[in-house]
């Protein structure tokens, strides 16, 4: 079916900003995916790039040099991996009758510009949930452990988070030769965790006094309490009941994992860490879902689109440890 030419779409900048900034909105609404796999701009929509092994990265050599002689030299390899940005976007149909006969009650524009921009914003938070909580990634002693039972986080008198975090980081290092920098879990797990007895006793002991109640316990609390720089809390929502049907609502992040996990902190692709979020922008594609509009006269009513290109793509599984079994 032939769709509208790019000359009667119109950029909807307005529509978009009417959300704030994306980064605000993400935290807003608690997604974390662009947290735990950053944003790496693509010059290209598809390609090849190289990975250097952490073998490669880490390699100790003889540096001694006499008079007269040559400098050690080494050799390297890297490996080369695939990338290929997949257009994902939503529409929403604005009937003009409707728009119209309601008009005093809602803005049809800014309800159909949410709708498409949640669904866009939602299925790649689900997709960055299924490359990191995944069991068929993390697999092994080295890569994942099962908390025993009785020691889950929401069992607050004997829970051990601490020590399950330590290990699972020591492991990181093991594997990877970097000390990992985050805890990614979700709300209710962080609300669970702020109740563990250990936690508090190690806040209250800190010299930092016990708060009056579990929630002043914050994430930097809980940053100091780990040793890991960013705790990130995944508190994003999903309906899976058919359209029309009972809600059926649920975490987009699971409440059985953790992980423990290095996450990059620069724009260079070649740094070691779990994954990132590639995105091709040449089109037209903000990160966050580019806004537009354009005229459909078979409805009679215009169409609201928000649309963006990405890969999520995980890099390195060693510069994770995935816990399960953290919640009853």
């Amino acid at each position: 079916m032939p769709g509208p030419s790019s000359a009667l779409t119109t950029l909807r900048p307005d529509l978009g900003g009417s959300f704030m900034e994306y980064d605000v909105l993400a935290r807003e609404m608690g997604y974390i995916a662009t947290q735990v796999f950053p944003v790496f701009e693509a010059a290209k929509p598809s390609g090849t790039f190289g990975t250097i092994p952490v073998e490669q990265l880490l390699q100790t050599r003889d540096t001694t040099r006499s008079p007269g002689s040559g400098y050690a030299r080494g050799e390297w390899e890297f490996s080369t991996d695939t990338f290929a940005c997949i257009e994902h976007g939503a529409e929403e149909a604005i009937d003009d009758n409707q728009a119209t006969a309601y008009r005093e009650w809602f803005d049809a524009e800014q309800v159909a510009a949410a709708r498409a921009m949640s669904s866009v914003q939602r299925n790649a938070e689900i997709r960055v949930h299924d490359a990191v909580f995944n069991t068929s990634t993390w697999t092994g002693s080295s890569l994942t452990t099962a908390i025993g039972g009785g020691l889950e986080w929401d069992v607050a008198a004997s829970a051990k988070p601490i020590a399950d975090v330590e290990a699972a980081a020591q492991l990181v290092y093991d594997n990877s030769g970097f000390w990992p920098n985050a805890l990614v879990i979700t709300k209710k797990v962080f609300r669970n965790l702020r109740v563990v007895a250990e936690i508090q006793d190690v806040i209250s002991s800190s010299g930092a006094g016990m708060p009056e109640n579990a929630g002043m316990i914050t994430q930097q609390m809980l940053s100091t309490v780990f040793d890991l720089p960013f705790i990130i809390v995944g508190g994003s929502t999903k309906n899976t009941a058919a359209e029309g049907a009972t809600a059926s609502l649920a975490s987009v992040w699971d409440d059985e994992y953790a992980m423990v996990c290095r996450v990059s902190t620069t724009n260079d692709i070649s740094e070691p860490c779990i994954g990132r979020t590639i995105h091709w922008s040449e089109d037209g594609s903000d990160i966050g879902g580019t806004v537009e509009t354009y005229r459909d006269e078979t409805v009679r009513g215009d169409i609201v689109r928000v649309r963006h290109q990405v890969d999520e793509k995980m890099l390195y599984a060693q510069a994770g440890h995935l816990l399960s079994n953290v919640t009853t």
